[in-house]
């Protein structure tokens, strides 16, 4: 495995099996590097395979726990030289059931240890990682098969096999399945659960890998990252070896978590077939020699908070939705709060915002900071969070309040910024260099740009570096309107960049709404003002495109059901004390929607018109909402993977319900 110095190159390609004039990969060869041209030492640094990337972390962190996992109330673990062990078993396994070079193997399931073999082992033996949403469609999943030409598919259970059952004798290239976890209740040909998969691999020659691995090249395509796909069919991203270790190498860096002497403590539960996980999960994780502990399936359906006191996390990130639970679940116990106990909460809680929000403009703490910390600290340990030394969120918007609120508690939220095309983070926020509202700043290997500002200095981002992805699987007119022949990535996000270099999200270009006068909206700061007046709403979800006005989805803070993910008809106690106090007894949604009683009616438009004061301009104003007697899921189809709203898929949803709110 050979270092390969970086150079410049042009063109884009997005086939993975005759790309011969273009810069990206080719099943036979590995071609240039793209490369922006700046002078950073860590841009003009060697790019390695990812095998020796691999190897190189094992061989330092050798015998420390590199992954471990609870499954029927028994842990086990992986040190890095057993997970090396299993990575190459599992590789001699693919090569032997048919994996050819730069052929895919999809993985379709919740994250576990399995799942993290089989995505290095895949990399080992010189196949291509196609992660599959656990939450994804049969049909869905024989586009991704189909598209990322796959050998092997690796599923979790039962349930996600009969998937792939549905249409494996469509595909001819398609080798064999394996299963995971569970016992396979019908055998068939070339079907192996894990156990028989691994057996295969233990005996296989290990030369017959080592010339897998010699074949290896840092340019070489080695993950794909399909986009979760709101409109259409999701693109694969296609990410090199190089991409992935050297956005790894610079994050931690950046974060200064490669510590030979203290180990931290990660927790996987966001799906992997998400590039926020992939990269940090695996990669980021296995760099910086962390222990990495895999989250119950169920995670994103409520069991995450006693993960979280479990393994007590030293590093976490999340979506914004993770974060507004958190937050949910606390506002709902304070809600039942009295007397002495109620007051020291808010005292305490103000001060540590005003420390916060002094320290950002260079002034001292406040009077009682020091007291106000030492109480936080009894919360931090019930949540599991008392050795936590920094938490991210990214991949969607998150409110301001949401922002204010952990900071109140003394949990400063650090903002990420990038996506898929980016191979994850392209800025981020630290604790030593943040500013409120503010996405941070670009990492050391990123140019970024601004397209077409308009007067306060707002336009699309677009960015280029070696960690910007290689082009789209099978899409080259896809490619070519978001990368150019130089390397530019536009984002198709909308922002600027203060005169210190911070960047600011100001909206999605896709979100934009278009008014039948031709305003252009950003819906996301409107939904944040109203949420921000009305405790009891969880989402806010403004509709207006070529309306003449805008109009709004209100979803209610209630229970969601931990075995089925979906939304029940219980009242949070944060929206019990809300109705309560409008002279309103309610327990169940349905008391309080669709027919909505008048008190709270008036409530909810107080609040609405608070928040239009707020408005840009008449345009930007909500004419008319609806309550909707539930919340909004990743299982009911209006939250995807990562828990952002779904916006076209919301409106095919409700097509009735806002039709209903424009008939007059």
């Amino acid at each position: 495995m050979s270092e390969t110095k970086v150079s410049e190159n042009s063109g884009v390609a997005c086939n993975l099996a005759e790309a011969k004039e273009y810069w990206t990969c080719n099943r036979k060869e590995g071609v240039k590097i793209r490369f922006s041209g700046t002078e950073d030492s860590l841009s003009n640094s060697p790019a390695i395979s990812i095998p020796e990337f691999y190897i190189r972390a094992v061989n330092k962190f050798f015998n420390r726990t590199a992954i471990k996992i609870e499954r029927e109330g028994q842990w086990t673990s992986w040190t890095f030289q057993k997970c090396l062990e299993e990575v190459r078993t599992a590789a001699k396994a693919f090569i032997k059931l048919g994996l050819e070079p730069l052929n895919s193997v999809g993985i379709l399931g919740s994250n576990s240890p399995e799942w993290f073999f089989a995505d290095v082992g895949t990399i080992f033996a010189g196949g291509i990682v196609a992660g599959i949403y656990p939450t994804n469609s049969s049909e869905m999943c024989q586009f991704i098969c189909e598209d990322s030409h796959c050998n092997i598919v690796v599923v979790e259970n039962e349930f996600q096999l009969k998937k792939i059952l549905e249409f494996w004798d469509q595909l001819p290239f398609l080798h064999a399945v394996v299963q995971y976890t569970g016992e396979i209740k019908e055998k068939r040909p070339n079907l192996y659960t894990w156990s028989e998969f691994m057996e295969i691999g233990r005996n296989v020659d290990d030369s017959i890998l080592e010339q897998r691995v010699n074949m290896q090249a840092p340019n070489k395509c080695c993950i794909l990252i399909y986009t979760s796909g709101t409109t259409g069919n999701p693109k694969g991203v296609m990410l090199s070896h190089d991409n992935i270790c050297i956005n790894a190498i610079c994050v931690v860096r950046l974060l200064g978590i490669e510590n030979d002497s203290f180990q931290h403590q990660l927790i996987s539960y966001l799906p992997l077939s998400h590039i926020a996980a992939q990269i940090i999960d695996i990669w980021i994780s296995t760099l910086a020699g962390a222990c990495l502990t895999f989250a119950q399936p169920d995670a994103l359906k409520g069991s995450l908070i006693k993960t979280i006191k479990q393994v007590r996390p030293t590093l976490f990130g999340g979506v914004p939705r993770v974060y507004e639970k958190i937050e949910e679940s606390l506002k709902s116990v304070g809600a039942n709060m009295t007397g002495f106990k109620k007051k020291l909460s808010s005292w305490t809680k103000q001060k540590l915002l005003l420390a916060y929000k002094n320290h950002e403009l260079g002034e001292s703490e406040p009077f009682g900071t020091f007291l106000a910390k030492r109480l936080i600290k009894k919360l931090h340990r019930k949540l599991g969070l008392d050795r936590c030394q920094m938490l991210f969120c990214g991949a969607a918007p998150i409110s301001k309040e949401t922002l204010e609120y952990f900071q109140s508690l003394c949990l400063p939220l650090n903002e990420i910024y990038g996506m898929s095309e980016s191979t994850g983070p392209v800025t981020m926020s630290t604790p030593k260099q943040s500013k409120f509202l503010s996405v941070g700043k670009l990492l050391s290997i990123n140019e970024g740009n601004i397209l077409n500002p308009d007067e306060i200095g707002c336009g699309e981002l677009s960015f280029r570096g070696r960690n910007v992805m290689m082009g789209y699987l099978n899409s080259e007119q896809k490619t070519k309107e978001v990368l150019s022949n130089d390397g530019w990535l536009r984002s198709g996000d909308v922002g600027k960049r203060d005169k210190n270099g911070f960047f600011y999200i100001t909206g999605r270009i896709k979100e934009l709404i278009i008014t039948a006068g031709g305003e252009n909206i950003a819906p996301v700061p409107i939904e944040d003002n109203i949420k921000a007046e009305l405790p009891l709403i969880s989402i806010a979800m403004v509709i207006g495109d070529q309306k003449k006005y805008l109009t709004c989805l209100l979803t209610l803070r209630v229970e969601i059901d931990m075995e089925t993910g979906l939304s029940t008809d219980k009242l949070l106690p944060m929206a019990v004390k809300y109705c309560s106090e409008l002279g309103v007894n309610a327990t169940k949604s349905q008391e309080i929607a669709p027919n909505v009683p008048e008190p709270l009616r008036q409530a909810i438009q107080s609040g609405i018109d608070c928040a239009n004061k707020k408005a840009i301009s008449n345009a930007s104003k909500v004419q008319k909402w609806t309550l909707l007697p539930f919340d909004f899921t990743t299982v009911g189809g209006e939250l995807g993977p990562t828990q952002k709203l779904r916006r076209p898929h919301v409106m095919k949803m409700y097509q009735e319900t806002i039709d209903e709110m424009y008939k007059s």
